[in-house]
């Protein structure tokens, strides 16, 4: 096995104890949201560790074909961190994972790279803490009218 095989197979490693981790905090997340926030960090810890991607991987991880991994990078659907040769952040990837795995269960299948984009987007925005701290407001009844 040559460096780069073992150097995938190290990535791909990570990603699956990841996934492992991951299950574990859906069980966890009503009885133990101490535990869970660690598990969390734990996981975004082993995620930044696999260092950049390279869209071989990537692509065999979002089971598609580097062309279209290297296109969904262009279009800054996967984060670039290296350029000669191309690669990807592993964060970003593993949330574009997810994605992708909850499109295809919901039987998409075409043009993913837009349903993506918006899904990402949207997260983007439900994650703004100014967004979390009005809706916070807004439930508890501190309302100010405009």
């Amino acid at each position: 096995m040559d460096t780069l095989e073992r150097r995938e197979d190290q990535v791909k490693g990570i990603f699956g104890r990841v996934e492992e981790i991951e299950e574990v905090v859906e069980d966890l997340a009503d009885r133990e949201p101490d535990a869970v926030a660690r598990l969390q960090r734990v996981a975004s810890s082993a995620l930044a560790s696999a260092g950049p991607v390279s869209l071989r991987v990537a692509a065999e991880l979002l089971d598609l074909s580097v062309r279209t991994v290297t296109t969904w990078a262009d279009q800054g659907v996967l984060e670039i961190v290296a350029h000669r040769p191309k690669r990807v952040d592993p964060v970003q990837l593993h949330k574009v994972k997810h994605v992708v795995e909850e499109l295809r269960a919901a039987g998409r299948n075409r043009d993913l790279v837009t349903a993506v984009w918006h899904r990402l987007q949207d997260q983007a925005v439900i994650e703004r803490e100014d967004l979390a701290e009005s809706l916070e407001q807004f439930r508890s009844g501190k309302k100010i009218p405009i």
